[in-house]
């Protein structure tokens, strides 16, 4: 199948597409890929929307505008990779895999009620994207594994396996976008999957408060400054860390913890700097669940850019911590291309779920498809 994948991430900077061919099982061609960054005011009013999801009704004005908004600007990916496809004498998709914008991530925890219910939210119109790009669209990767009772991430780890079946295992695959999350795979078909902690998303919010930037830009911030010993330590004392996988974050988990650490009384470098270490520390913390240490970390998204990170997670890791591109794979499009896996799947029912890296208590199928041109 020939599929354009796209992913907006929990950073808000824009949206990744890819077009892909594949099965769900094996990749076969990687085609064009491009990224169209959200205008200030779409990612301004994405980031407020974060605050107000867990009360806002989905019929809310602001909301639908939004989601309108968003779904012109995966339009617009589509199509435009469409015509990079076609000047590379490429065929034409048949299939969209669309995740759409997470404004809400409240899988169920250890401790919650027995009547608890898991909440995963993405939004996107997918029957408005079908009808811009005369696709079929998969969608609504996540809801079907948290109804279960599981965590609805990552989803990604099987495609990583598609993707990084020829590589030397045991290998692990860490993608920095607004929380870092780990996928580990094993010699023996193996593989282990999760959450590990903030990433990008507190560093750009840090950003944006301190210099009013969008973010550290080639991590500059950072490497002025010195992580504060105390508030890192506060830090680490998280109940999320001490959880033992399957788990997962929403990208404001741990912003009040950020405040009762003491963390915006730092100066902006230091801060800045405090950050970059808790990423690098829970990373090294999370390698403790893993069933064997890898050979190396191959690392995706937008934090594998930032000098500031990649030190970091050199300085606390024990093995070698090098940019995806050395594997030929393409950092800023893996998840893109991960969700076009994802869709292939999806449309031939396969799972995209799994124990071992979402909690579901079966391999399970996900996702919804609707028909191109309604």
């Amino acid at each position: 199948m020939r599929i354009i994948g796209l992913m907006s991430g929990t950073s808000l900077d824009g949206v990744d597409a890819a077009w892909v061919e594949t099965d769900g099982e094996r990749v076969g061609l990687l085609g064009p890929t491009v990224t169209l960054p959200y205008d200030p005011a779409l990612r301004r009013d994405l980031r407020r929307l974060l605050e107000m999801a867990p009360t806002i009704s989905p019929e809310d004005p602001f909301l639908l505008d939004c989601t309108a908004r968003l779904t012109e600007r995966h339009a617009a990916a589509v199509l435009r990779v469409q015509q990079e496809a076609a000047r590379a004498g490429l065929p034409e998709a048949e299939l969209a895999g669309f995740h759409g914008q997470t404004i809400l991530h409240r899988p169920l925890r250890p401790g919650d009620s027995r009547n608890a219910r898991g909440h995963t939210w993405q939004i996107g119109d997918a029957r408005a994207l079908a009808r811009a790009t005369g696709l079929s669209v998969a969608f609504d990767f996540r809801s079907a594994d948290v109804a279960a009772g599981g965590q609805g991430a990552p989803l990604v780890p099987i495609a990583h396996a598609a993707l990084a079946h020829a590589l030397p295992k045991p290998l692990a695959v860490l993608n920095l976008g607004g929380v870092a999350n780990v996928t580990w795979l094993g010699a023996d078909g193996r593989m282990q999957a999760f959450d590990t902690g903030p990433a990008n998303g507190p560093l750009d919010d840090w950003a944006k408060r301190s210099l009013g930037r969008d973010y550290d830009k080639d991590g500059n911030l950072a490497l002025a400054g010195q992580a504060d010993g105390a508030v890192l330590g506060r830090l680490m004392a998280h109940p999320y860390l001490a959880l033992s996988p399957p788990k997962s974050l929403d990208r404001l988990d741990f912003d009040r913890a950020l405040r009762d650490a003491g963390a915006h009384l730092l100066s902006p470098q230091d801060g800045a700097a405090t950050l970059v270490a808790f990423c690098a520390v829970c990373v090294a913390a999370a390698a403790r669940h893993f069933p064997e240490p890898p050979m190396q970390w191959l690392v995706a998204g937008g934090g594998r850019r930032n000098p500031a990170m990649m030190r970091a997670l050199s300085a606390t890791l024990s093995e070698l911590v090098r940019p995806v591109e050395v594997a030929g794979w393409n950092g800023d499009a893996l998840e893109a291309q991960c969700f076009a896996v994802l869709a292939a799947r999806t449309a031939r029912g396969l799972p995209i779920s799994f124990p071992e890296t979402t909690g579901a208590p079966r391999p399970m199928p996900g996702g919804q498809v609707l028909g191109g041109l309604l």
